[in-house]
């Protein structure tokens, strides 16, 4: 193999690797780390959950003497600040590695250029932009809130063949089949939030946890868009609100979605309910747009949303131009009379996102369509 190949090769397993924690480091970014040498990966590192430590030091360990001369391949700069822990771009020199290969440059003002610049001024030969669109993507959720202040935006939906995305009045409808809604469990996994409108919690009463075994303790941060605060204190949402975090977005929402006004009047009954869903553990947090609820989120340090429920909720975002990938799913079954009509159809999908990927999960679907 030449040697373009192989950095190629080794890149695309760090990438790999890097996908094991999203959704779980936190406010970092789930980097991948591979040291090779002679042709042998000698150490694999991926930054933990919660965020520390990271990518390069677990590699680092793993490899032990066998980095002294070796090569490291790394999805992301590695930083070259002082935080709670020193930096990787240090500990690769210390360590003695002869070559760094980087994906993407970091934007975070306080690394971005700064750990190459570490490399090399430590004898550190350095090659960057690896992979580097392939890697963007699997970084997506760190790199918009890094330069947009705000999430990754990704918007589910599930059409049936008549442009459908369920019935009036009959609550979830399985639009799609096992292989299909197996994959959105996953997403689920990888995502740090994900949000629906009232409509749907109040239609359907979801829980919105991830319910693969092995991966229960991956369910992310719950949403829901609820103007008014009529989420029942007996739904499912509210129940477990102790064990997976909940957040309702209040202020100036409507039905599913914003309608940009709200009412002035502070209820004692809305009072009154505000308070219950707290005592139930409900985080209730106000937001008068869609742009505010996204950067009340980054400030939590929520890096990818998954935008699943809501007709009108897809709307909103779709219209604020706050929409960074889309997964379309076609499935087999029609939904027929009384049907709620799909915001987005494959002919509909706006001009500004181009097509990435397709799939087959059964009679299903997919297709994944990105900002362009």
């Amino acid at each position: 193999m030449s040697g373009a190949a192989d950095d190629a090769r080794f890149m695309a397993e760090a990438i790999e690797l890097s996908l094991r924690h999203l959704g779980q480091t936190s406010t970092n970014p789930s980097v991948g780390c591979l040291i090779v040498k002679d042709g042998e990966i000698v150490g694999r590192g991926v930054t933990a959950k919660g965020g520390r430590p990271h990518a390069e030091t677990e590699a680092l360990a793993d490899a032990g003497e066998k980095a002294r001369g070796a090569t490291a391949y790394v999805t992301l700069e590695p930083c070259s600040h002082h935080g709670k822990t020193p930096p990787c771009a240090n500990a690769l020199v210390q360590a003695g590695i002869a070559r760094v290969v980087v994906a993407v440059t970091d934007p975070d003002p306080r690394v971005s250029g700064r750990g190459l610049r570490i490399l090399q001024d430590g004898g550190i030969t350095v090659s960057s932009g690896v992979l580097e669109a392939e890697a963007r993507r699997a970084l997506a959720g760190y790199l918009t809130r890094q330069t947009k202040g705000r999430p990754h935006v990704i918007l589910k939906l599930a059409v049936s063949t008549d442009g459908m995305i369920g019935r009036k009045g009959d609550g979830q409808v399985a639009i799609t089949g096992p292989m299909a809604r197996h994959q959105v469990q996953l997403l689920r996994a990888r995502t740090d939030a994900i949000l629906v409108g009232i409509g749907t919690a109040l239609a359907d009463d979801p829980e919105l946890t991830v319910r693969l075994e092995g991966l229960e303790d991956r369910s992310p941060v719950r949403i829901v868009l609820d103007r008014d605060l009529v989420l029942p204190l007996d739904s499912k949402l509210v129940r477990t609100a102790r064990t997976v975090p909940l957040i309702v977005i209040c202020g100036a929402v409507s039905g599913d979605g914003f309608d940009g006004e709200r009412s002035g009047r502070a209820t004692d009954a809305l009072a009154a309910r505000r308070a219950a869903l707290e005592a139930c553990g409900v985080e209730i947090v106000g937001a008068s747009s869609v742009d505010d609820l996204l950067f009340a989120l980054a400030s939590r340090g929520i890096s990818s949303l998954l935008v699943e429920g809501g007709a009108r909720v897809a709307k909103d975002f779709l219209a604020a131009d706050l929409v960074d990938e889309i997964q379309l799913y076609q499935g087999a079954t029609t939904v027929g009379a009384d049907g709620i009509a799909s915001p987005l159809t494959p002919q509909t999908v706006p001009a500004r996102f181009r097509l990435l990927l397709s799939s087959r999960f059964g009679p299903d679907r997919l297709d994944v369509f990105e900002r362009a």
